[in-house]
């Protein structure tokens, strides 16, 4: 007789076309959180999934963050969904965080067909805006739930739902949310599971441990009270422009190297332990390559690329606001320039002592300038890196879950980017988190023409239910 996971793992894969056509409805919905005009498709996707959780017999509740301003119009922020399948003390409860936003999209962006209408092209890859990024594994929860439902199964642990609609515009109000309801709705919660990032290739499932944090910087330098004419007034004046250059070439290296004294000293050493995790990964200089479209790497191993990528501290310049950047000449010399770059931290760094670090050195290198304009640096939003243990039995639950759905050991990886949310469960509810992605690293989340690859969102969704299985069979007796 078949077990309950099998039985599961038979019903995902008979009744996948269903599960493409429950994405296909929430891509159409286009939920872009950042675009005032689309506040009410944000909404629409928030009583979509309520609609979807309640239907399958979940107990589904509202939580309203409030209001916020943008593009100086006054909105109320989309409501963060929770939702419980089971309320059985016996059983391990496990909350479950995803987020029904996502980027915008426009067709004459570069998507070869409508961002909002979900494709299926020949490659078998569903192709629509938040397809991976991040309906298509949030859909994957729901479609656990509807799996055992139709199958008169309950499911192996209490399942919580945490879902917001402001992810990809900062995640603001959920955090006052999450601590709010730490000792309330989420007090009996043994473990998370995020499913919001991406395997580090193409063909191998991973599991991920650790995030970099990031603080992001402004420094501005100001001089005449208006713009200026450079055939009027260049070389007669310190221009800001000038001045901020020069600042800027003093933070990093062509190689990558931070330049700001002190900037490395908490930086944790690498491990043995660490080391190994990096034999047998499924990745190549050509994988990377092939995400940036040409060979312009820095380090010639694919460890020393990881490692760079996930554990060790780098700083990227990106723009500077108030300059000439319009086609054609303009002889103009900007008053008020303020360039921007940020700061990807690790252990044992921390946003205050980065902070610290940056103020005094861009300060004394502008001393340094004799320039009689004036400086001023700031750190417009920072946040902590995040490191879990892939020794915790919730890292090994997933483990044995995606070696009984995909037939091998999984890769244990960290992330360059950041995901906030995950280090605010971690200290709002002092229990493990876990990242469990579904889809490929080549999804192009933030990009035109994003996708999950139909194989990706059928297994994916084998993979979180199998994990669920995997947690209620776990001793789980260690925190």
């Amino acid at each position: 007789m078949s077990s309950p996971v099998d039985k599961f793992i038979d019903y995902v894969e008979q009744h996948q076309n269903d599960f493409v056509e429950r994405l296909r409805k929430a891509v159409a919905i286009p939920s872009v959180s950042s675009d005032a005009d689309r506040r009410k498709d944000v909404f629409a996707m928030g009583d979509f999934l309520v609609k979807e959780l309640e239907k399958l017999g979940a107990s589904v509740e509202i939580r309203n963050p409030g209001v916020h301003s943008i593009n100086g119009k006054t909105l109320p922020l989309p409501p963060v969904v929770l939702a419980t399948v089971g309320d059985c003390y016996e059983k391990k409860t496990v909350l479950v965080y995803g987020h029904y936003d996502v980027q915008p999209a426009l067709k004459e962006d570069g998507w070869n067909t409508d961002p909002f209408v979900l494709v299926e092209n020949e490659k078998h890859e569903l192709v629509g805006r938040g397809s991976s990024d991040d309906k298509g594994p949030v859909l994957g929860w729901i479609n656990v739930v509807e799996a055992h439902k139709a199958l008169g199964l309950e499911l192996p642990v209490n399942l919580v739902f945490c879902l917001e609609g402001m992810e990809e515009s900062g995640s603001e109000g959920l955090e006052g949310i999450i601590n709010q309801e730490a000792k309330k709705y989420f007090r009996n919660v043994d473990v998370v599971c995020i499913s919001d990032n991406y395997w580090l290739g193409t063909s191998k499932p991973c599991v991920t441990y650790g995030l970099r944090g990031v603080s992001y910087f402004n420094v501005n330098v100001t001089g005449p009270k208006a713009d200026l004419h450079s055939g009027v007034f260049g070389g007669t004046i310190h221009e800001p422009m000038t001045d901020l250059i020069a600042l800027m070439n003093t933070l990093v290296t062509p190689k990558g190297k931070i330049l700001i004294p002190g900037i490395y000293d908490n930086v944790l050493a690498v491990s043995e332990m660490e080391e190994q995790t990096y034999n047998g990964l499924e990745f190549s200089m050509q994988d990377l390559h092939s995400a940036v479209g040409a060979e312009i790497n820095i380090h010639e191993s694919v460890r020393d690329t990881l490692q760079h990528r996930w554990r060790f501290p780098s700083l990227s310049l990106h723009g500077i606001e108030g300059a000439f950047y319009s086609p054609g000449d303009k002889t103009v010399i900007p008053a008020n320039v303020t360039g921007k770059f940020s700061i990807r931290s690790v252990p044992d760094m921390t946003p205050s002592e980065i902070v610290t670090l940056v103020k005094k050195h861009l300060e004394e290198q502008f001393e340094k300038l004799g320039s009689k304009n004036s400086v001023r640096v700031s750190c417009t939003h920072s946040g902590n890196h995040w490191l879990s243990s892939p020794e915790h039995w919730n890292y090994v639950a997933a483990a044995k879950a995606v070696e009984k759905v995909f037939g091998v050991q999984p890769d244990l990886t960290r992330e360059g980017g950041s995901i906030p949310v995950t280090l605010c469960f971690q200290e709002a509810l002092g229990k493990n988190v876990l990242l469990l992605p579904m889809g490929r690293g080549d999804d192009g989340a933030h990009s035109t023409n994003e996708k999950l690859d139909r194989s990706n969102y059928v297994s994916g969704t084998k993979l979180l239910g199998t994990y669920l299985y995997e947690v209620a069979a776990s001793a789980g007796d260690e925190e």
